[in-house]
């Protein structure tokens, strides 16, 4: 099972490459010249999907780089930052969870909400 998560992790950093794109214009080149009638509306639904689909990862994908990149600089900046909080982006989903659940476990109740540090109150305001 572990095999299978790194490699779904690449797969999503591939499929929001450039040329992912390049490679659905190929596909949909391809069928219209070896089988044009069977490119229907259904066909051209699929292809739509799977290019918003390619948007949408895309985004997603600029989006969690550039919050990696201020965190990266915000830890730079901080001297009393651990170490590992660095490279906590190269591993796998499950343990970046199991990380974050240990970090807040003694900041948090069990209704998970930040204890007595007004937290909120000043986020709101």
């Amino acid at each position: 099972m572990l095999r299978y998560r790194s490699w779904l992790t690449h797969i999503g950093v591939i499929t929001s490459h450039p040329l992912a794109f390049i490679v659905v214009g190929f596909y949909v080149a391809a069928w219209m010249i070896f089988d044009r009638r069977s490119f229907d509306w259904q066909s051209a639904a699929t292809v739509a999907t799977w290019v918003m689909t390619l948007f949408i990862q895309r985004a997603e994908h600029r989006d969690t780089q550039a919050i990696h990149a201020k965190l990266d600089e915000l830890l730079r900046v901080e001297g009393d930052a651990s170490n590992e909080l660095a490279t906590l982006d190269r591993k796998e989903p499950e343990e970046i969870e199991k990380h974050r659940e240990h970090v807040l476990r003694p900041f948090t109740g069990p209704d998970r909400r930040p204890r007595g540090t007004g937290m909120r109150r000043r986020l709101s305001e």
